[in-house]
């Protein structure tokens, strides 16, 4: 139904799928000018630093379109507008997010494609079932993981309302996955890989495609996602019981 009421409105559907694809491309190329000079950082070339913003990217996606509502929640909370979403025979969370599709994450979707898909041939990476299963995998659990930091965060409004500047601090975080982990040390890996796990989602695969590491780290990122989604959605549920309307 949100598609249907979207695709009244065309010229807007593509300007707000343009400028995301214009804004991801302008931050390639702020990656491309920075290595320029050098020619890698910390041994990864151009390419290969492509494939780890691609694969991110691709993920990201996956909530930018599904999941977006999670960052209006507190104009929800002040309208009195978020009581509906609980007096439908569903689960308020997915009427909630089903509410809101956002086309501006096709245009992160192409953009991480394109990105992907040039950094792989760039590199010759076969396309052998086990590397596009990384791929796969990599993007779907990353996709996992993006909501379910940000519903996390979200569900803070409960009790503060405006919960933006909470989700969008730890959000942003996730531009640190851009680049090889091993660049912040071990304590930041960790926290990357298992805590806030955005690394599963481009440094890992990233660096199990290029044959830097031979580990199982990325085949345990289903299971970080659907662990992280658990703790998630259990926090959402407290919040949940904790919710006082409007009145209105």
């Amino acid at each position: 139904m949100r598609v249907s009421v979207l695709l009244e409105y065309r010229l807007g559907l593509l300007i707000g799928a343009a400028g995301m694809i214009v804004i991801h491309a302008a931050s390639v190329a702020g990656i491309w000018v920075v290595l320029r000079p050098v020619g890698a950082l910390a041994g990864w070339r151009f390419e290969e630093l492509l494939l780890c913003y691609g694969l991110l990217t691709t993920a990201r996606s996956l909530e930018h379109t599904l999941a977006d509502n999670l960052w209006v929640i507190g104009a929800h909370m002040r309208e009195g507008s978020f009581d509906r979403f609980l007096v439908r025979p569903m689960d308020p969370l997915f009427y909630f997010l089903a509410d809101r599709f956002n086309v501006d994450g096709l245009g992160t979707a192409a953009a991480g494609i394109v990105a992907t898909t040039y950094a792989w041939v760039s590199l010759g990476i076969p396309a052998s079932p086990a590397n596009l299963a990384v791929a796969l995998v990599a993007i779907l659990s990353g996709g996992v993981v993006f909501v379910a930091i940000n519903l996390m965060t979200a569900t803070t409004a409960f009790w503060i309302v405006e919960s933006v500047p909470i989700t969008r601090a730890v959000h942003e975080l996730h531009d640190f996955a851009r680049f090889p982990l091993t660049l912040y040390g071990k304590r930041l890996e960790f926290l990357f890989t298992w805590i806030l796990p955005f690394g599963l989602a481009s440094f890992w695969p990233a660096s199990r495609l290029t044959g830097r590491d031979a580990s199982g780290v990325v085949w345990a990122a289903p299971f970080v996602a659907a662990a992280l989604a658990l703790l998630a959605y259990r926090f959402w549920r407290f919040g949940l019981r904790h919710h006082e309307g409007t009145g209105t």
